[in-house]
């Protein structure tokens, strides 16, 4: 039996075994230069993105695993309340919820601490809204928000564990790919920071 702790070899058919206990992703990183013409959008009405200021971590953490937990979303999980409060506490960092009705729904987080670039660190939906077109109306009024701070660029990644079309969205709203990578992380299911039935679209694989 290979044993799970033994380092990572590539084969000659190109596959990297991995050890039990850890998740791989296809990373892509995109980026853009100048502000992109908008997405054209469709129905838009009860839908708003308001910023919101020192947000609390316990808010933050709930909503941040409404949206992400099906997509193994889980390193804000993982981090200290102090940790996390200074992120989001940064005059650099903007937090935008987008609200239907009133009611959460999403929501970008805007990270400026790299001179000259503006990250959207996290971008998502809650779950019955996703395919609702509501993805549009926010990711339009984020990236004038963005832009309007006058960065060199704005980018952001997405992942094979992300939502099928999460790529080919961002492509839409005007980003370009300039990079990709494989990242290897512990399966966080296996340590509870996300619940077992997490994204089933990504197996968990552990011995035993």
């Amino acid at each position: 039996m290979t044993d799970p702790a033994a380092p990572l070899i590539l084969n000659l058919n190109g596959y990297t075994p991995l050890p039990l206990g850890k998740i791989a992703g296809i990373v892509t990183m995109l980026e853009m230069t100048a502000p992109p013409p908008p997405l054209p959008e469709r129905a838009s009405e009860g839908l708003t993105l308001e910023r919101m200021t020192a947000p609390d971590v316990a808010w933050y953490r709930a909503l941040f695993r409404r949206v992400g937990e099906d997509w193994l979303w889980f390193s804000r999980l993982r981090m200290s309340d102090a940790e996390l409060a200074a992120i989001l506490h940064s005059p650099e960092v903007e937090v935008l919820v987008l609200r239907k009705n009133g009611v959460e729904a999403g929501y970008i987080e805007l990270d400026g601490r790299v001179p000259g670039e503006i990250e959207l660190a996290f971008v998502g939906l809650v779950p019955d809204m996703v395919g609702s077109g509501a993805g549009r109306f926010m990711m339009n009024r984020a990236l004038a928000r963005a832009w309007e701070r006058q960065p060199r660029r704005v980018h952001v990644h997405t992942c094979t564990h992300d939502k099928q079309g999460a790529l080919i969205f961002y492509i839409k709203a005007g980003f370009r790919p300039y990079a990709s990578a494989v990242e290897i992380v512990d399966d966080p299911r296996l340590a509870g920071v996300l619940a077992r039935e997490a994204a089933p679209h990504v197996p968990v694989i552990e011995a035993g």
